[in-house]
């Protein structure tokens, strides 16, 4: 459905009437004095006017994650080991990850407690603002009232931190020397190497490649909190040699890059793998979002009838919305909850879910979930976060049960909103959000046609200032839709593990 693309004027000083959300903590005892709190207006007002305001927030950082399983009636099917099938055992997992995480990656618990240490580092971005897009709903002339939950505050300037410390926490603790993990855009690895720099830990981080070259500058971001960064597929592995073999010019793809820094943590004992989405205990630590925003929705006297987010590998998503399914399942809220994908890499509109690897050598654990193939290569398209060619097993599982949906929309429709976004609201979003905001505007669009006033909330899981490369091909018209090949997804598809 194409929409006509409405623009405001570049002028933001003309007075607007507003109410004021306050969207922080207790500002008095977590923030400096001199704070400012983001308002829904665009501009800035001290903590203690906020204070006064009608709709202020007494929100605090949550002290425990929330684990979605606990409350699931159908389980979930168990992580198979990639040579016997059979179920994998905890000790199977203990070269790649510290103890402590391997037990958060099974458990059954409903609520786990957030170490002190991780609470303390969380305070530095943590609560996050929920802001209402009073400018972008004039705009769009929808009587839908839009929210959206905004990551970008962290160090590393999206959602990435709030499993980052934690990863790096238990590391540590269990006294790893090196971690290394894989990247797309570089919000995950600049992330990592945040949290591995807090507690002296060496990082080595194998990015995309097409990201590596797109985005220079999260890989100096990278670097100066102390990282080693390698663009993948490299000569440094045997996982990255052959993919160089057969393809010397390979953009890369997520799945490459988890080869690579699997295959380095395998081979080194002092050496632990992180990742940045899918596995459970990644989408366990970003609950913190989504228990923050019920809070703040209820201080607003707000029910959200749709909640929307982008996926790639999915942790985002989840982490604001695993909390509002509990509240769904508990019957107290009724929302539509909607995954929205890139068209050139869509896993749960045209993926099939089986038993796949989640990297492309196949060194990984095998997975139920929504997949395109592991050896499936998107397209280069700029949300580098979201090539990823398999969504969470836990999402995947959710989606089959029927408690949330999925749609896929192309990038130029993506920035098109995020044209509209930037310059009505004033935050210039990563080109993976894009995605939910096209897909919040194509709903309050509607909601402008039948005269509905919903209650849209949208993850807003980072900022795009290192992403600008991006826009400028847009705005020059020099970006162009990518989509995926169906007989390069067959033949991908064809090379899925057939597991009985």
């Amino acid at each position: 459905m194409a929409y006509q693309l409405l623009l405001p004027p570049n002028s933001f000083t003309k007075p607007v009437t507003a109410k004021v959300f306050l969207t922080g903590g207790d500002l008095t005892l977590k923030r400096k004095s001199n704070q400012a709190t983001r308002v829904s207006n665009g501009f800035s007002l001290r903590a203690k006017a906020a204070l006064r305001s009608n709709h202020s927030s007494s929100v605090e950082i949550p002290n425990q994650w929330y684990n979605l399983i606990a409350d699931l009636s159908v389980k979930p099917p168990p992580p198979l080991h990639p040579k016997t099938f059979e179920p994998i055992k905890p000790e199977d997992l203990s070269h790649l990850f510290p103890n402590e995480l391997i037990k958060q990656e099974a458990t059954l618990e409903r609520f786990i407690d957030i170490p002190e240490e991780v609470l303390e580092i969380y305070k530095l971005w943590r609560p996050t603002p929920l802001i209402r897009a009073k400018r972008l709903e004039k705009l769009l002339q929808t009587p839908a009232r839009i929210y959206f939950k905004y990551e970008g505050g962290s160090p590393a300037g999206s959602h990435k931190p709030n499993t980052a410390v934690p990863q790096a926490y238990y590391n540590a603790r269990e006294g790893v020397k090196n971690v290394v993990t894989e990247t797309g855009a570089g919000q995950w690895g600049s992330s990592l190497a945040f949290a591995s720099s807090l507690f002296g830990l060496d990082c080595e981080v194998w990015q995309v490649a097409n990201s590596y070259h797109q985005k220079p500058y999260r890989r100096l971001m990278m670097q100066t909190w102390g990282a080693k960064v390698h663009p993948s597929p490299s000569d440094l592995t045997e996982a990255g040699r052959k993919i160089l073999e057969s393809d010397p010019s390979s953009p890369g793809s997520l799945g490459i890059a988890i080869s690579e820094a699997v295959e380095v943590a395998a081979r080194n004992e002092d050496t632990k793998y992180c990742l940045g989405s899918v596995l459970n205990h990644v989408l366990l630590h970003q609950t913190v979002i989504g228990e923050e925003c019920i809070k703040q929705m209820e201080d607003f006297g707000e029910t959200p009838d749709v909640i929307i987010g982008c996926t790639g590998g999915g942790s985002n998503f989840a982490g604001l919305s695993f909390p509002f399914i509990r509240e769904k399942l508990k019957g107290n809220i009724s929302p539509v909850i909607r995954a929205v994908e890139p068209s050139a890499c869509p896993s749960l509109t045209k993926g099939v879910y089986a038993y796949d690897f989640g990297d492309t050598a196949g060194l990984t654990p095998l997975m139920k979930m929504h997949t395109l193939g592991h050896d499936f290569i998107p397209d280069p398209i700029h949300a580098g976060g979201l090539r990823y060619h398999g969504m969470a097993p836990l999402i995947s599982h959710v989606y089959e049960q029927g408690f949330m949906e999925a749609i896929s929309i192309p990038q130029i429709e993506c920035f098109q909103g995020a044209i509209q976004f930037a310059r009505a609201e004033g935050i210039i979003p990563a080109p993976e959000p894009t995605h939910a905001i096209a897909a919040t505007i194509r709903e309050a669009l509607r909601c402008k046609e039948t005269g509905e006033a919903k209650v849209i909330l949208m993850a807003m899981c980072g900022h795009g200032h290192f992403d600008l490369s991006s826009y400028d091909k847009y705005l020059k018209g020099e970006l162009v839709d990518l989509s995926f090949s169906e007989e390069k997804i067959r033949e991908s598809l064809s090379k899925v593990p057939h597991v009985l």
